[in-house]
């Protein structure tokens, strides 16, 4: 942050900052009709990809939205009485996907991935995920910014050296969202899937604080000081944790107190809003809450405070929940694409960011778990399923998407989509083949053993 620690920013803050950039003109669509749009065009094309196209969900609805975005972008382009692109662009924006995901659905998203994360098992790789989660993104974003500096002296762009820093901070955290739908789909064993799962809960929450602590910097033009942006990340990410702590203990008891699935739902719920609303006004980190208490109520809560019938019907509820808020994401993200003009400078240094961020991921990965002895992961191909395992996705383009206007702002947008399309449709796409691999050259890595590290 900067020094004195004058100007302060929190998630919240970034947020409104990014809403307050957009259109707020009355519009006759209501809250309502844009979440009713999207379910619809989610359902429609996610029938159409699973009768006709056949990919992976995710990656078929985050196809179409993009090749929807760009269809109407070339007709616009071809015949400018065609300004369905131009209403799509204005939807989108009045819909701001950086408030929609980081204040709405993203609380929901990590407390329903946490809440199938084995704790005892977390618990026996809590050292690599706190590396992962913690140095794991640091390192990523100093070396991403470096490296993205570099080239953007090699094209000459005038931008602030901060700014380069902002984009290694946002594409640093790995996507809960994606890397635990990959966990749920392929068989590794419990060490490695404990070390991933961790890793994807908690570097997401770390990398959004360093994201506004960078941010505050970068938009006030003071002097970053460590000092200051260390202290403010303790209180941040240590706010939240306690938080998550405090939430979850008290649903815990609650939950504990009665046997009434109905009502022992709608506590899960009041969980995760009251909690996440807290840690907003609170200026702490939300996403670290969420993944806290998703873990206790999965852990204790499941095991020790609900009946057969409870756990059966808050299991189904919250994964019912994650599926229609992964459908939404996903396609989301490709329609986002609408929201990109880049210039051939852009383009360029999007399509340098996705060699880059991938050396960067590997550095990363190689020493957070191999630096300190205790770290280590003994499984063979551990190191490569982390590497090309980091998946990117909406909580990245969220907060490029946050960015005040202007040409830095395009030139970190179109880094940050080459980046998460290149991350979810080739890396996610792949990750089940580099595991088979593993699989067949005998790596204990990715033995053929049930799996209930994610269940």
């Amino acid at each position: 942050m900067v020094a004195g620690g004058e100007h302060n920013l929190g998630l919240a803050d970034v947020t409104r900052y990014a809403a307050a950039m957009h259109d707020t003109a009355s519009s006759a669509l209501s809250a309502f009709d844009l979440a009713a749009l999207l379910v619809v065009a989610a359902a429609l094309l996610g029938w159409f990809n699973h009768h006709v196209v056949k990919l992976p969900h995710v990656i078929g609805l985050t196809v179409m939205g993009a090749l929807t975005a760009i269809g109407l972008m070339i007709a616009n382009a071809f015949i400018p009485a065609i300004t369905v692109d131009d209403w799509v662009a204005e939807t989108l924006q009045r819909l701001n996907f950086t408030e929609t995901l980081l204040q709405g659905m993203l609380s929901f998203l990590l407390f329903a991935g946490a809440l199938h994360v084995d704790l005892d098992r977390l618990k026996s790789a809590w050292l690599p995920v706190l590396l992962l989660s913690t140095l794991g993104v640091i390192v990523s974003t100093v070396l991403v910014g470096l490296a993205m500096w570099g080239v953007g002296m090699v094209l000459g762009l005038p931008v602030a050296p901060i700014w380069y820093f902002v984009f290694g901070a946002l594409i640093a955290p790995t996507d809960p969202v994606s890397v635990l739908g990959v966990l749920k789909e392929e068989k590794v064993p419990h060490s490695l899937q404990s070390a991933v799962a961790g890793e994807s809960l908690f570097n997401d929450g770390v990398g959004i604080v360093v994201f506004t602590i960078l941010l505050g910097a970068a938009l006030t033009g003071g002097d970053f000081s460590l000092a200051e942006g260390a202290r403010l990340f303790a209180v941040e990410a240590g706010g939240g944790v306690l938080v998550g702590l405090v939430f979850g203990w008290i649903g815990y008891h609650a939950l504990a107190s009665m046997d009434e699935y109905t009502l022992e739902v709608l506590i899960t719920l009041a969980i995760v809003m009251g909690g996440y609303a807290l840690c907003s006004s609170l200026h702490i980190s939300g996403p670290l809450a969420m993944a806290v208490a998703g873990l206790l109520i999965g852990n204790q809560g499941v095991t020790y405070a609900m009946s057969d019938v409870t756990r059966d019907y808050v299991i189904k509820f919250w994964e019912l929940v994650d599926e229609l808020l992964n459908s939404v994401l996903f396609l989301l993200i490709g329609l986002e694409m609408i929201a990109l003009a880049a210039g051939a400078d852009d383009l360029l240094f999007g399509l340098a960011a996705i060699p880059l961020t991938l050396v960067a991921r590997a550095i990363a990965v190689t020493l957070s778990t191999k630096a300190i002895p205790a770290a280590r992961l003994s499984d063979k191909g551990a190191g490569r399923v982390l590497w090309w395992g980091g998946l990117r996705g909406g909580i990245s383009i969220a907060l490029a998407l946050s960015l005040p206007p202007g040409e830095t702002r395009e030139l970190i947008l179109a880094a940050t989509f080459a980046t998460v399309l290149f991350s979810v449709l080739v890396q996610r796409a792949t990750l089940g083949r580099l595991i088979e691999k593993l699989k067949d050259d005998h790596a204990p890595a990715v033995e053929d053993a049930p799996s209930t590290a994610v269940h």
